[in-house]
């Protein structure tokens, strides 16, 4: 069949238009999502509603996003432009259109650190920085948590100890310090508490915030199991968080009181460090090299 140019680019652009639309069908059923980058070393993943998914990386300071239904992430904030050079946790903050990032230093064994440890955030829509906040005193910065008056908190491993960010403020306060928590690492805000997770002692604690913004009385809750090296922890809804343990268990967690009732969700996931949710799925961070699908929805 003859047919002329005009007819001939038609077909082509309705062919072309096929194929995205059938390549973003199937880029919606991702089972997991690597990144395009073989020493990245992510310790933290993260997600925004239109589901997107963050990683940061300790090896390059580089912070990578796959696109909505993407299944390889690709470098979105460059370490060479920002100064960064170890991210750990990485938080996306819809309401506020930012992501947070756990800066810190990098170096040791004989060689001067480089970098800082701070709180950062970038714009979530186009990765331009917005501002930077030293931790008082250093530290070590793990993970962040954002409260719906979007004080922002994160946990500082080295120091034992919760700081906080208000909105507009210029500095980062102590919200809370204590010898209990050893390494503390995770966080998450759920129905105007603040829980955190300690690395090695595998305790999970709870403290209220205040009427005034301050931090109530310290109080660890009782697990229905034991946790072993729990790591990046996330709100899953009313009453409930994912947590990502290092050996190798995705759990949810039912807060009723003072308890934790405990439910895996998945087992065998070597050196899970982290997740984070988009729809029915939970995305956890493996073998600091990609983060692979389980379903789940909160029952």
């Amino acid at each position: 069949m003859l047919m002329n140019r005009q007819s001939v680019l038609g077909v082509l652009r309705v062919a072309a238009l096929v194929l995205i639309v059938g390549s973003a069908v199937e880029a919606q059923s991702r089972t997991d999502v690597t990144i395009n980058d073989t020493t990245v070393m992510p310790e933290s993943v993260t997600s925004s509603k239109d589901g997107s998914i963050f990683f940061g990386s300790t090896a390059e300071g580089n912070i990578y996003r796959a696109t909505p239904g993407a299944g390889q992430a690709e470098v979105w904030i460059q370490a060479s432009t920002t100064g960064l050079t170890n991210v750990l946790g990485v938080l996306a903050d819809d309401k506020a259109s930012t992501l947070w990032v756990c800066a810190n230093p990098t170096g040791g064994r004989g060689t001067p650190p480089t970098g800082q440890t701070a709180l950062r955030a970038f714009d979530l829509a186009s990765g331009s920085p917005k501002g930077t906040w030293p931790f008082p005193n250093g530290g070590f910065c793990n993970d962040i948590a954002v409260a719906d008056d979007g004080t922002a908190y994160a946990t500082d491993t080295a120091g034992r100890r919760v700081l906080r960010l208000r909105p507009g403020g210029t500095a980062l306060d102590v919200w809370i310090a204590d010898q209990q928590l050893n390494g503390l690492d995770g966080v998450a805000v759920l129905n105007g508490g603040i829980y955190v997770n300690c690395f090695f002692s595998g305790e999970l604690f709870r403290a209220t915030i205040q009427p005034d913004g301050a931090a109530g009385p310290l109080t660890k809750i009782e697990t229905s199991i034991l946790f072993t090296r729990p790591d990046g922890l996330r709100t899953a809804g009313v009453n409930k968080m994912l947590q990502a343990e290092g050996q190798g268990r995705l759990t949810e967690i039912t807060i009723t009181g003072n308890r934790a009732d405990v439910r895996v969700l998945k087992e065998g996931l070597t050196g899970a460090t982290a997740v984070t949710q988009v729809g029915d799925t939970a995305f956890v961070l493996v073998e600091r090299l990609r983060a692979v699908a389980v379903p789940y929805s909160a029952r």
